[in-house]
């Protein structure tokens, strides 16, 4: 549904700048309409309609080479109300204007969000017993139950987005309370390729005290006798004093083809003891639901006039860019390769029940993806049209039409091979896992 919405709201974005131009659009359509459409109707000049074919959608501008490849056209002579009889800026502008139009979108929805609901802040002290800290961020002066108090000597809103911060901004030091201390770790310029490559990209684990809630049964906890009450006290030889250290013990004290002890303690005391492996069950599961036995956080509602909501709806906009394209960096490794996703990765960013702003914030976000995706300098793309056009308007020579073509084509090639490639991902995770 949103993906839909912003598709026609960027064509909308070259639509209108080509009819305030007057440039005839033969074509405005969501999806494609390879040899059959859903539904057209024509008004006026154009054909608006609904193609088959849900990768994406298109405007089709009278005199301009684009993804229908209409030489037909292009080899009579030009007419006044084709694109390109029409002078370089004015062509520049259409082209930019669905980019421009997602931009503007996505910053418009961020800042109705926080003007209607405000946000939450959680500082590093709101986390009473700090976070758990995985190897990597051990390796370079972290320690358990450190509470994240400064990044950069700034105060970070949710210290919980850490690891966030260190993989797709500059971060030089890290002050965190330890035992009542301030204490200050200066990070490694690296930090960000590490801790992509130790795939710890979510937030920090919140630490907390916790007892057994709930055992399914036919899992690993019922077969070895755990109940309601008990805590856990030892996994592999680590000792389990918080969640996050039953986490740690998890992913890195256990191995999956060795059985390891677990030691738990019930309500009177009474520690037992029990030898078990992970050899049938690969994600590491035992099967019981953990119940804080404290409070172990505090966060602050904030809420924001309208004037407020646009400067931090355009800041949050910004950095969500910022931090999307720095993520290039990383797609262009194996390990980053391996995790591009399609449409069942954009499917898994909504919750299973709805949710309206969480609707809107994946709307938003993925809106600016689509900006930043169309604005790459890739023939088939806005951001190839761009690119030729500013060679024409520094140069003063517009590239012939076989050329445009050529590339065009070379362009298509290149988005169906990737889109075949990050759809294959998504296949190969839901079969293989």
């Amino acid at each position: 549904m949103s993906l839909s919405l912003l598709i026609v709201l960027h064509e909308l974005g070259h639509f209108i700048p080509a009819r305030l131009f007057k440039i005839r659009v033969e074509k405005f359509y969501l999806f494609f309409d390879v040899k059959y459409s859903l539904f057209k109707k024509k008004i006026g000049d154009t054909v608006y309609g609904i193609g088959w074919l849900p990768l994406g959608g298109y405007v089709k501008i009278s005199g301009m080479i684009d993804e229908s490849m209409d030489k037909e056209q292009m080899a009579q002579e030009p007419k006044e109300w084709e694109f390109r009889s029409k002078p370089a800026w004015q062509r520049l502008i259409i082209m930019l204007g669905g980019v421009f139009v997602n931009v503007v979108v996505g910053f418009f929805i961020y800042i109705m969000l926080f003007y209607a609901n405000g946000s939450n802040k959680a500082t590093g002290t709101d986390y009473k017993y700090g976070f758990g800290m995985p190897p990597v961020l051990e390796e370079i002066g972290f320690e358990q139950g450190d509470q994240v108090l400064l990044v950069n000597g700034d105060t970070l809103n949710i210290a919980q987005n850490l690891v966030n911060r260190m993989v797709f901004r500059d971060i030089e030091t890290v002050t965190v309370l330890r035992n009542g201390n301030p204490v200050e770790i200066t990070i490694p310029e690296d930090i960000g390729s590490r801790v992509f490559q130790a795939d710890i990209m979510g937030p920090l684990e919140p630490r907390f005290p916790f007892e057994v809630s709930e055992v399914t049964p036919g899992t690993l906890a019922d077969s070895i006798g755990l109940q309601p009450g008990m805590t856990i006290v030892e996994m592999a030889g680590y000792p389990i004093a918080y969640n996050s250290d039953y986490t740690y013990a998890i992913n890195h004290k256990v191995t999956d083809s060795l059985p390891f002890e677990i030691k738990y303690q019930d309500k009177n005391g009474v520690v037992e003891s029990k030898t078990i492996d992970f050899k049938n069950n690969k994600e590491r599961i035992l099967g019981f639901r953990k119940k804080p036995t404290a409070e172990y956080l505090t966060t602050t509602e904030v809420d924001y006039s309208f004037a407020e909501s646009v400067s931090v709806g355009i800041s949050h906009g910004y950095w969500t860019m910022h931090d999307y394209v720095v993520q290039f960096k990383y797609v262009f490794t194996a390990k980053g390769a391996g995790q591009l996703g399609g449409f069942g990765t954009i499917a898994k960013l909504y919750p299973d029940t709805w949710d309206w702003t969480k609707f809107w914030e994946r709307t938003a976000w993925i809106s600016f993806v689509l900006a930043i995706m169309n604005i790459l300098p890739i023939p088939a793309l806005d951001g190839g049209h761009v690119t030729f056009l500013l060679y024409e308007m520094i140069t003063g020579r517009k590239p012939g039409d076989k050329f445009l073509e050529k590339a065009q084509i070379i362009g298509i090639v290149i988005l169906l091979g990737l889109m075949l490639y990050a759809n294959g991902n998504d296949l190969f995770k839901a079969l293989f896992g």
